[in-house]
């Protein structure tokens, strides 16, 4: 498959400002991370004198006093130490973050992918009028799930099915840029982003923070893998191969009811959605398939609901290394779609648990960044 070209822009960004020089767009994206690798001897020295200072530069959109800031750093800095007894080597430095209520926003009014399929079969005009009469249930059940805030028992399972069959047959890149093209579409809870633009910048900040402290990064979601990894390849410096989500199988454009075993990929083939889901990544799913990707264990885990938990003791379970563990709580009305009652059971699971909370309200200086505002407060 090839590499997505927004993760070859936003790659060129980030090395341009690495560097502090804009890069010539004639050059190879693999060609820059040779030259970043071989100007690093350069920037070690410089790296190192701004060391002590680096964490407080990084973390700017979080309140100097917030306690999940300083648990963040503290556990950062003792593991990256290598005269401390909890050094953990950078190979084994892996964090895992849930995406929907933990980087990016699930709350506008719902979940990313629920929302894309929502379009999809109600107001795409070029699939609505051949959508089953089933596919347009669960639209409103999706619309439904907006109104209430309840999601009925085994729906995440069978809309994740759904999701995969409205855009069966249609090619990688095409699904990829049609959910980029949902993406960009206006923000339907806040003034001034859009869609694709609803992540707490906090949250990108920390990510930024472990990166360049070492950590291999991983996101984790329980929303389609294509859906996730075009929404998350535009707005981080995360290759695709990082991003871990439902897996929507894919098959050979010729291949047919054929199976994979005995087909063979033909010249005139190209990659399309089969219409199937192999699992769907929640809960305990998230250990099994993590596992099975990566074939390592986290040392960190950033959550925010109880759908985390698994995949959080399954981090902290780690019997070499320090873990440490996160969670958003959404208790923000004002700037964000805040929940007391959720958040509330949120800092009360971390309490019984030993696990951090953050406080969206209290530990973040902003949300979504300079002129996003609201549109509705409670």
């Amino acid at each position: 498959m090839e590499r997505d070209r927004t993760f070859d822009e936003l790659l060129r960004k980030k090395i341009g400002e690495t560097l502090g020089e804009a890069v010539d767009e004639s050059i190879d994206a693999d060609d820059l991370m040779f030259d970043l690798g071989m100007r690093y001897l350069r920037l070690i020295t410089a790296h190192n004198r701004k060391k002590e200072n680096k964490a407080k530069n990084q973390l700017t959109l979080w309140a100097d006093d917030a306690p999940s800031k300083k648990a963040l750093i503290d556990y950062v800095e003792s593991v990256t130490d290598k005269t401390s007894p909890d050094y953990i080597p950078m190979g084994d430095r892996i964090a895992v973050f849930d995406l929907d209520g933990t980087v990016y926003c699930e709350s506008d009014p719902t979940w990313f992918d629920f929302m894309l399929y929502k379009y999809r079969i109600l107001e795409d005009e070029t699939y609505r009028d051949r959508a089953t009469e089933h596919e347009k249930e669960i639209a409103h059940t999706v619309q439904n799930v907006i109104d209430t805030g309840v999601v009925p028992e085994g729906f995440e399972v069978e809309i994740g099915s759904c999701i995969a069959r409205a855009f069966a047959g249609m090619n990688v890149r095409d699904f990829s840029d049609y959910v980029r093209a949902y993406a960009e579409r206006p923000s339907p809870g806040y003034d001034g982003m859009k869609i694709g633009e609803e992540f707490y910048q906090p949250m990108v900040q920390v990510i930024d923070y472990l990166q360049d402290n070492g950590f291999t990064v991983y996101i984790c979601s329980g929303s389609d893998r294509l859906v996730i990894r075009t929404l998350v390849v535009g707005a981080l410096i995360l290759p695709a191969r990082y991003v871990i989500g439902t897996e929507e199988l894919l098959s050979a454009k010729n291949q047919g009811d054929t199976a994979g075993a005995e087909y063979v990929y033909s010249d005139e083939d190209e990659l399309v959605l089969s219409g199937k889901i192999a699992a769907k990544n929640l809960r305990m799913n998230k250990v099994s398939i993590f596992a099975q990707q990566v074939g390592q264990r986290p040392v960190m885990s950033f959550g925010n609901s109880t759908g985390d938990v698994s995949i959080t003791k399954f981090v902290m379970g780690h019997t070499m290394y320090k873990t440490a563990a996160f969670f958003v709580c959404c208790d923000d009305e004002i700037r964000e779609s805040g929940s007391p009652e959720k958040a509330k059971k949120i800092y009360d699971l971390c309490a019984e648990n030993g696990w951090v909370p953050i406080s969206i309200k209290n530990d973040w200086m902003t949300v979504f960044g300079e002129g996003v505002r609201k549109k509705r407060i409670r």
